[in-house]
């Protein structure tokens, strides 16, 4: 039987991966649904330059990848709170439930916070950052 300090490594990369998901389903939603060329016609819509959405959906894109296979996670979900700080931003004026019309703040704070924590935690098991989960601070030996 596995003990809670047995499963922390797989805690923390299931936050990973639910992470990085998320993430690459946001760019592709910016690429196949909307287009580049309309997200940033969004982004100027609100204020924001529209040549950012050329460096806001790789940077999902490929950071999503990044923490699904666990590499430099720490440093990637670090590089990806700016993204969702300014998401919540954007959507300060709707209110905090992210279902209110055009959208509350309470959801990109929240992946705000997850990402930080994920910097604070590490990899996790199964990442390339990690290949040894026996070795994770939290479960067993040292990083």
């Amino acid at each position: 039987m596995r003990t809670p300090r047995d499963t922390t490594a797989l805690g923390i990369a299931l936050l990973r991966v639910t992470l990085g998901v998320m993430f690459i389903a946001h760019a592709l939603l910016k690429i196949v649904v909307f287009t580049l060329p309309g997200t940033a016609a969004f982004f100027e819509s609100v204020g924001l330059p529209g040549s950012l959405a050329y460096v806001v959906t790789p940077l999902e894109l490929f950071g999503g990848v990044a923490l699904v296979f666990g590499l430099k996670t720490r440093w990637v979900s670090l590089a990806l709170v700016p993204v969702l700080i300014g998401a919540a931003t954007v959507h300060a004026g709707n209110g905090w439930v992210f279902s209110a019309p055009n959208g509350g703040w309470e959801y990109p704070v929240y992946l705000a916070i997850a990402a930080i924590a994920q910097a604070l935690l590490g990899s996790g098991a199964v990442a390339l950052d990690n290949p040894r989960p026996d070795q994770h601070p939290l479960v067993g030996q040292t990083a």
